[in-house]
């Protein structure tokens, strides 16, 4: 087993050291500087109480470039065909996943899958994949339930992207997985790869990955999705953007499909096209389509 996720580690020594005045290099007009960008570039609206966070992300990348000053900094973001761009995105994006993270999400699936096994090919949507626990587990759940499906996955961090199709994860992440799982979905790695496990080529056929801002005025052409997960990211839009992240997923799912949200939000109990089925999960009601 070959990994093919990435992995960094800083050397001291390296690095440009930005003295021990660093912190307060982030003043107020550069990290209102970094809200604006966040919200023009990933529509991320961070609050003042997100700046140590700020401070702490972007000051890698200013290592990484040799930039002295967060000025510095986002005068090179902002600067014509910017290669910094990408990463400045990265750098502010939370990739909080786990495998089955909110496990009745999938036992809802499961049924879902055991129920149209004998159908077409289901269609889910991990809509903000992260480094892609959650987009292995809708693959391992189909797979267990003999259900035919094809799973996508997208987030706007490329970094993460690579993580998430490269299968490749340290052990301790399926730590309390049940064997049997373990067993029908990893390889274990050994010699040089010891401590990583790696997703079987048989959950890989039916799976991929792309990187999309949900914020964008366009997203690439798609046939409808059974089921999608749209989980922990619209905290970070505001109510007239989850509004019409809300009426594009409910463009995107077929009648009687699933939309799967976070543990803390409840964003489309006011759509007219979605009813409530279980725990933070809504099904799509015929009829309403596009409404918002």
């Amino acid at each position: 087993m070959h990994p093919r996720a990435a992995f960094a580690s800083t050397l001291p020594g390296l690095l440009p050291d930005l003295g021990a005045g660093a912190a307060a290099l982030l003043n107020d007009p550069d990290f209102e500087t970094v809200r604006e960008l966040i919200a023009q570039y990933a529509g991320i609206k961070l609050s003042p109480q997100k700046r140590n966070m700020v401070y702490n992300r972007l000051l890698r990348r200013l290592r990484a470039r040799g930039t002295t000053s967060f000025g510095e900094y986002l005068a090179l973001v902002q600067a014509r065909d910017s290669d910094e761009r990408e990463a400045f995105v990265n750098a502010l994006t939370t990739n909080l996943t786990a495998f089955f993270r909110e496990p009745h999400h999938f036992d809802l699936l499961a049924g879902y899958a055991r129920e149209r096994r004998d159908k077409r090919k289901l269609r889910v949507w991990s809509s903000a994949c992260s480094t892609g626990e959650e987009v292995w587990s809708i693959a391992m759940v189909l797979r267990e339930q003999d259900c035919p499906g094809e799973v996508l996955g997208t987030d706007i961090d490329t970094d993460v992207l690579q993580t998430a199709a490269g299968g490749v994860y340290r052990h301790d992440r399926i730590a309390g997985m049940p064997a049997e799982r373990l067993r029908k979905h990893f390889l274990r790695g050994t010699g040089s790869n010891d401590g990583l496990v790696s997703i079987r080529p048989e959950l890989r056929s039916g799976v991929k990955f792309a990187q999309l801002n949900l914020q964008s005025e366009a997203w690439p052409a798609q046939e409808p999705f059974d089921v999608i997960f749209c989980r922990n990211v619209v905290i970070y839009f505001d109510r007239d953007s989850q509004k019409r992240l809300l009426a594009r997923l409910a463009q995107l799912l077929v009648p009687g499909g699933l939309l799967m949200v976070g543990h803390s939000e409840s964003f489309p109990s006011a759509h007219p096209g979605f009813r409530s089925c279980g725990r933070t999960a809504y099904e799509r009601l015929a009829g309403h389509m596009g409404q918002g």
